[in-house]
């Protein structure tokens, strides 16, 4: 893929196209597509970001590869971004993963029937936790996938893994359900989620212009249905390996997922492929140059061997 090529990060490609996708259910998704800026195109990818995201703060990585080659779509996850409300108060609120996958795998049957060439599925955090259980459970048939930052297990600080188990139970109280985890006055610190200050204020630039985009954080209804979801991905994995080609990411001293789930599943991932980034927050293809860097280059490197 190009280097030292400079997108724009404030404006949308004049060859991207921004659509409705309509689910099964009716829901409405905020879709979109860019094809590929090179006469012969490689083939495609499907991106897809993290809670609360919205794909304008990925408009520089779906741009390189995009001049790479390769055509590139998405969405924004259902209740977030273009794609709706589920929570009156703007926070992120799914008790059922299941919506996600649902999601992903109808959008995706799609994606694949009207395109040719090797489908590479890449996605960030939540986004990567959805795609790594929709391949588990042969919702999805890519070629390959990529995990930047896959929420395999998400920190608790010292208290571990069982904290954020029995904070699941508690969102699953009906009355606890719709609450939000954390007030508005509590955000993740920036450097949690990118070490690159101009970067992070294009994501706030965004949400200035389009404060419809925003969204708070996650309702405790949210963390029961990521934490049974994490489970329910857990034991597919474990009763059945996952044999496609997989690539993860992670940032060596991520506070936002817990790494060390990624190592308690790589048994069941035997064509795995990870890598660590140093210096980085959560947010890798929205870092520093040189962290990006290194993380848009294993990406192209495994790309292209999907190719191959």
């Amino acid at each position: 893929m190009p280097r030292h090529t400079v997108f724009p990060r404030r404006i949308l490609p004049e060859a991207m196209s921004v659509t409705p996708w309509l689910a099964d259910d009716g829901w409405s998704l905020r879709s979109f597509s860019l094809p590929a800026q090179a006469p012969l195109p490689k083939g495609n990818i499907l991106f897809l970001g993290g809670r609360a995201d919205f794909f304008e703060k990925y408009l520089e990585p779906v741009q390189t590869w995009s001049a790479a080659g390769w055509q590139v779509s998405g969405f924004d996850w259902r209740g977030q971004g273009g794609s709706g409300q589920t929570h009156a108060d703007g926070c992120c609120h799914m008790p059922d993963f299941g919506l996600f996958l649902s999601d992903l795998e109808g959008f995706a049957a799609q994606w694949m029937e009207r395109s040719s060439g090797p489908h590479v599925v890449i996605g960030h955090s939540m986004g990567a936790h959805v795609v790594l259980r929709a391949v588990a459970e042969r919702r999805i048939q890519p070629d390959g996938i990529i995990l930047s930052s896959p929420m395999l297990g998400i920190r608790a600080g010292p208290l571990g893994q069982r904290t954020i188990g029995l904070a699941g139970q508690l969102g699953r109280v009906p009355m606890l359900s719709s609450k939000p985890v954390w007030g508005k006055k509590t955000p993740t610190p920036r450097q949690h989620i990118t070490t690159c200050p101009d970067r992070h204020a294009d994501k706030l630039w965004w949400k200035a212009k389009q404060p419809e985009l925003a969204r708070g954080g996650p309702t405790w209804g949210w963390l029961a249905g990521a934490v049974a979801s994490l489970e329910a991905c857990e034991r597919q994995l474990r009763r059945r390996p996952m044999v496609l080609p997989c690539m993860m990411l992670c940032a060596r001293s991520d506070l936002v997922v817990d790494n060390r789930a990624i190592n308690r599943l790589a048994a069941c991932l035997p064509r795995l492929s990870r890598h660590e980034i140093f210096g980085a927050g959560h947010e890798l293809l929205r870092e520093r140059d040189r962290p990006r860097g290194e993380a848009m280059a294993l990406i192209a490197r495994f790309c292209e061997e999907i190719r191959s």
